[in-house]
């Protein structure tokens, strides 16, 4: 599906000083994918309007080559997979947020870790939270990332069953790990936990896991034998409900952005400053200046591609 641009009506608006931004029409395709009627006609703003906007709203995937354009926090994703409702080692979780999508890479690697999940006793797989949007982008709420469809949350609460309901699995929610303020795992942690999280960073297609402070201090403190693994998972801020896995960019994919490596090591000493400014908080500083909020992200911000995205079948 093409967009095309409304050149005279941006140049006449533009000239009579009433508009500053590029406007592109996509047809019925872009609306039958966001829910709309096919015969309307969706105005795209090329600035000013946030991107999550224009992201939110679409229903399905595009039919593109899978392909991850841009960062984890600013980009889009063509040709999404999406994770089934239900496997044979997993569910996912709060369907009615449509965030089980992503590249197909990260489609093969959740089957991966929940049948290796599947192993540790108690887990009968794993629960999947957000993933990303069927074309990637800003979301509405909840995250500044998981825009390229290389990201997913795996939620702490060890699967007693794999056969919930589409209510249940909006109803049910996960358990905090964390105790202090996240300084320490509390007493739900187990070392199953660990195996699960070890199993995640020990694939060759994660580069980060995102943990609260306290976990990755507790698994640096149990961990044994090869500790490499350790290296990958992250201390951050939350993090107690789920643990983030990120993947790195696939092979071929030109245009997607990976973060730097993480620093060399196994990064536990820096998660025990993490654990020390918990329970040590420095004073505030009398002279800070408030920190204005970021202005939203808008399709004029994503690389180029997106507009594409957004308008493709």
């Amino acid at each position: 599906m093409k967009a095309f641009p409304i050149l005279g009506l941006a140049l006449g608006l533009t000239l009579a000083g009433c508009m500053s931004t590029t406007t592109t029409v996509v047809g019925p395709d872009y609306a039958a994918a966001s829910g709309l009627p096919r015969a309307t006609m969706v105005r795209v703003s090329t600035s000013g309007e946030p991107a999550k906007q224009l992201f939110g709203p679409v229903k399905s995937a595009s039919a593109q080559a899978p392909e991850s354009f841009g960062g984890f926090s600013k980009g889009c994703l063509a040709g999404a997979a999406q994770l089934p409702e239900t496997g044979p080692t997993w569910q996912a979780m709060r369907l009615s947020r449509n965030r089980n999508w992503g590249h197909p890479a990260l489609i093969d690697f959740l089957e991966r870790l929940s049948a290796k999940a599947a192993r540790q006793p108690g887990w009968a797989g794993i629960y999947i939270g957000d993933m990303s949007q069927p074309r990637g982008g800003p979301m509405s709420s909840g995250h500044a990332s998981h825009q390229i469809g290389l990201d997913a949350d795996i939620w702490m609460l060890p699967p007693a069953r794999l056969n919930l309901t589409a209510t249940e699995r909006e109803n049910l929610s996960s358990i905090s790990m964390r105790r202090a303020e996240g300084a320490y795992v509390n007493e739900k942690w187990t070392r199953q936990h660990m195996e699960v999280i070890k199993a995640a960073a020990s694939d060759p297609a994660v580069a980060r896991i995102f943990v609260f402070p306290g976990a990755k201090v507790q698994m640096c403190k149990d961990a044994t034998g090869d500790r490499s693994w350790l290296r990958k998972v992250r201390p951050w801020w939350g993090h107690h409900y789920h643990f983030h896995v990120r993947l790195a960019c696939p092979a071929g994919d030109r245009s997607c952005v990976d973060q730097a490596p993480p620093p060399p090591g196994d990064g536990c000493k820096d998660a025990e400053g993490w654990v020390d400014r918990i329970l040590n908080p420095p004073p505030p500083d009398p002279n800070a200046r408030p920190v204005p909020p970021k202005p939203p992200i808008t399709l004029a911000d994503l690389p180029s591609q997106c507009a594409s995205v957004l308008g493709a079948r």
